[in-house]
């Protein structure tokens, strides 16, 4: 089937700055895959996150164009050499998947795109000043979630510790799921001492506490089981998924799907740690509502029941109308909401240069 296609670049702004360990973010930068049959057409995002995707280079948006050139020339998207561009051969995966659907926004026949039922989530707590991680932590528990993620290593750890240990004297690890995410903030020498000391308010899990690369050191730290590791960030432009697995064997992975190259390609990571019972969950990287609900789709496909991290749609002001809301520490799909592709393109249509 002969296809067109085209890209659309689109900034989301957040309503307020959001933290993390590598500095804090203003902006995001995110790309659409539009392709049409003639009669019909559907979407995709490119869930590019500068600093950190896999294929943030300089030539991102000229490749991505130059393959959208190439598809209106007659290549088939499947032809597409798209392997060492992650995020957009997961637009193009989820455009031609929209395209193909009766409707361009059910991706995925389950109970959750039925509005069913919901995906339990984490609420997300940035990084800030200790009482702006107060505030944010008092107003996730008031809006009913179970499960917490705590980015660490931004400000001085004491406070961080300070923080956690506030949350714990009021909640128990029965009560309120307690994550932390390092984002590689940890030097190795630092790192046992430190995973010591938050293993102290029952954290369930920590995710990357040190820099990518380190597998040597990365597996010292999960064989001392002082507290549950999970890999992220280590996973990004790794092809094998047997390799990286077998040798850190961690207690955990996040699966990126933006990162790791889509559906296809999660599927085979989530099969490998099933393979080796090492839990996993899945996380959006920032991405709009059209690539958080490709994402919460392909998740409620899996059976799998903790909660899962999905819950960033509501950090921009700019962010597309959607089915999505998040309510009492769920992510829900509501199945009366009316989401037109014509109303996206009009989006795109006011910000084009």
């Amino acid at each position: 089937m002969a296809v067109t296609a085209r890209a659309y670049p689109y900034f989301l702004n957040f309503i307020k700055p959001a933290g993390t360990s590598r500095g804090v973010l203003l902006q995001k930068e995110s790309h659409f895959i539009v392709i049409s049959d003639g009669e019909k057409s559907g979407i995709g995002e490119c869930g590019l996150l500068r600093g950190l995707s896999y294929d943030d280079r300089p030539n991102y948006v000229s490749k991505l164009n130059e393959f959208c050139d190439l598809v209106n020339s007659g290549t088939a998207i499947s032809d597409l050499d798209l392997n060492d561009w992650p995020s957009i051969k997961f637009g193009f995966e989820i455009a031609e998947k929209s395209l193909r659907a009766e409707n361009p926004f059910l991706l995925f026949n389950n109970d959750f795109s039925r509005g069913t039922a919901g995906i339990p989530i984490n609420g997300l707590i940035w990084m800030g000043s200790a009482d702006q991680m107060k505030a944010e932590v008092a107003a996730k528990l008031n809006a009913g979630f179970s499960c917490l993620k705590l980015k660490v290593g931004a400000l001085d750890f004491d406070s961080e510790l300070a923080i956690l240990k506030e949350i714990r004297a009021a909640f128990s690890k029965d009560t309120l799921e307690i994550r932390v995410d390092a984002n590689g903030a940890f030097s190795k020498e630092e790192a046992t001492f430190k995973l010591n000391e938050l293993a102290k308010f029952d954290i369930h899990s920590i995710e990357q506490p040190i820099k990518a690369g380190q597998w040597e050191e990365m597996r010292k730290l999960c064989s001392k089981n002082i507290l549950p590791i999970a890999l992220d960030e280590e996973l990004i432009g790794l092809q094998n998924t047997n390799e990286v697995l077998d040798f850190i064997a961690p207690q955990y992975a996040i699966f990126k799907p933006s990162f790791l190259g889509g559906w296809e390609a999660t599927q085979q990571w989530i099969l490998a740690c099933e393979n080796r019972q090492i839990g996993w969950w899945i996380t959006s990287a920032l991405e709009s509502s059209i690539g958080l609900n490709a994402i919460a789709q392909f998740t409620a496909n899996h059976k799998n029941i903790i909660p899962q991290g999905l819950g960033t749609g509501a950090l921009y002001d700019n962010n597309f109308d959607s089915p999505l809301e998040v309510k009492s520490g769920f992510l829900n799909f509501r199945s009366t909401f009316s989401w037109e592709l014509s109303d996206v393109l009009r989006n795109f249509e006011k910000t084009a240069f």
